[in-house]
């Protein structure tokens, strides 16, 4: 979506107020989870749906209980 929207990690993180460090964590798909207030603003700014930016892994490990 940034691509599509011709913007930057750096222009996301000033418009959102999400730190750097965070969008690139979940850039990089290594979030373990991710707050829906953080989704919201990066669908708002991006205009996007979360579907947009996520994708459900059928080949990866469930969650562990208690996790």
């Amino acid at each position: 979506m940034l691509a599509l929207r011709k913007t930057s990690l750096k222009r996301l993180s000033e418009a959102t107020g999400i730190s750097m460090a965070n969008l690139s964590i979940l850039k990089t798909g290594k979030a373990r989870a991710v707050r829906f207030s953080t989704l919201s603003a990066i669908c708002h700014e991006l205009q996007c749906q979360p579907g947009d930016l996520l994708e459900f892994d059928l080949s990866a490990a469930p969650p562990e209980e208690g996790t």
